[in-house]
């Protein structure tokens, strides 16, 4: 027997989510971040996209088997979800403070590694812990709450390498002090956001029937591996359509991460990382700002798109959000004046709000509730593996047909996210859900 889930307040629904802004926080500095580190260590440009696998590989094989195992935990004080959270957060915390120190490129590439496994035990199993928690008319304000986190948590990664630059002088070694500012702090957030989410959220205990069918559950090292297997097997189709979706989307967006720093310098101070350090410093600067902006735009229009789901759909919501995204894309290396970048970012901040939150709107409902977990992270693998590919074969794209031009880089992630739009187009409309009260508190 199932367990009648209690509609949440907004304030408990915002509690619960407030950790994924800790995690976001060191996804935004790896967004924006990493690659000029890899920059003032002397790496090449077709360099990059290899020293990025860190990311869709750990991606790919730590979140689905969390999934699983989260699936099958239970404990009546640490919960399902939240013992992974509490790993998660505090190896991304010690690796956030540890990272700036990184003397060498292949140093900085392994922290990688680590942090990125640490990032992914944390926010898989936020995913669902939303549909655990939530009943489906609030499933919208669930997921759309995480992108408002994701907004806030990048912003502030963002902007504070932009305050920092100006304001933090100084190097230690190739590494200038303004980046172990950024980094610092995002060590205090990440463990303290998640704090704050397991102490304010009790999860739902599961039923003596649910409790049996977990102790029946049979162990051993390759259960997790056939149970992601088997779950594969019987996905629904509207995840599979879905994973066309991500191949181009996921593809154009690392597109635009390695590369956005580099755009800027060429399009907007005329120069690269080996012509001029120092304006290229003053890019790397300005490209936070960017960012921060386009997270901005996000976590404003976060609760915007879930009125704008229920009226529409979230099909038609995300179809016009990748358009608006990769015209985006298509003018930003062209544009010559700093401040006019915030223009197509706008748009692009919209897109990102919907890519965080609203392709689960298409497949929760469609998901068995025993395995959200497991099928959490196999959405997760359709994210990691469309940047495993990039990681592996964009370099070749770039050299040979691309100049190592980094606008055309950027122009070539806008197409993409086009073509991301077409695949939305297949998917089968779903009807817009009621949630009469999501922003009003409580229900009536």
């Amino acid at each position: 027997m199932s367990i009648l889930k209690p509609r949440l307040s907004f304030m408990q629904i915002i509690n619960m989510n407030v950790g994924f802004f800790g995690i976001q926080y060191s996804f935004g500095l790896q967004q924006s971040a990493v690659n000029p580190i890899y920059d003032f260590l002397g790496a090449q440009p077709d360099q990059i996209p290899l020293l990025n696998l860190a990311g869709p590989m750990t991606g790919l094989l730590i979140q689905p088997i969390i999934g699983v195992l989260s699936d099958r935990t239970w404990h009546p004080r640490w919960g399902r979800r939240k013992p992974y959270f509490f790993i998660g957060a505090l190896f991304c915390s010690l690796c956030l403070f540890i990272y700036p120190f990184s003397s060498t490129l292949w140093m900085a590439g392994g922290l990688l590694w680590i942090l990125d496994a640490a990032n992914n035990t944390a926010m898989e199993p936020y995913r669902a812990f939303i549909a655990d928690k939530l009943p489906p008319s609030q499933h919208a304000s669930g997921f759309l709450t995480q992108s408002f986190f994701t907004g806030l948590g990048i912003t502030l990664a963002n902007i504070s390498l932009f305050i920092f630059q100006k304001y933090i002088p100084g190097k230690h070694g190739a590494i200038p002090y303004w980046v172990f500012g950024s980094f610092f702090l995002g060590s205090i957030c990440s463990i303290s956001s998640v704090l704050w989410s397991i102490t304010k959220t009790p999860e739902i205990p599961p039923t003596e029937e649910e409790l049996a069918a977990l102790r029946a559950n049979k162990k051993g090292v390759l259960q997790p591996f056939i149970e992601i297997f088997s779950a594969i097997v019987d996905m629904p189709k509207v995840m599979w359509q879905l994973s066309l979706v991500y191949l181009f989307q996921w593809y154009a967006l690392f597109c635009y991460w390695q590369n956005a720093s580099k755009s800027i310098a060429q399009s907007v101070w005329k120069t690269s990382p080996q012509a001029n350090k120092s304006l290229y410093e003053e890019a790397v600067g300005w490209a936070g700002l960017v960012n921060g902006w386009y997270n901005i735009i996000t976590f404003l229009s976060a609760f915007g798109l879930v009125y704008m789901t229920k009226k529409y759909s979230p099909k038609k919501v995300h179809i016009i959000c990748l358009f608006m995204a990769g015209i985006a894309l298509l003018f930003f290396p062209y544009i010559e004046n700093k401040y006019l970048l915030f223009v197509p970012m706008t748009g692009f901040g919209i897109a990102w709000a919907s890519m965080m939150g609203v392709p689960y709107l298409m497949v929760v409902n469609d998901i068995p509730k025993e395995r959200y977990g497991v099928y959490m992270g196999i959405i997760n693998m359709m994210i990691v593996i469309p940047m495993i590919l990039q990681t592996t074969t964009f370099g070749f794209i770039l050299s040979h047909f691309l100049d190592n031009d980094p606008g055309k880089a950027i122009a070539f992630g806008g197409v993409l996210l086009l073509l991301a739009c077409g695949a939305t187009m297949l998917i089968k409309d779903a009807k817009p859900q009621d949630e009469d009260v999501v922003l009003q508190g409580g229900g009536h």
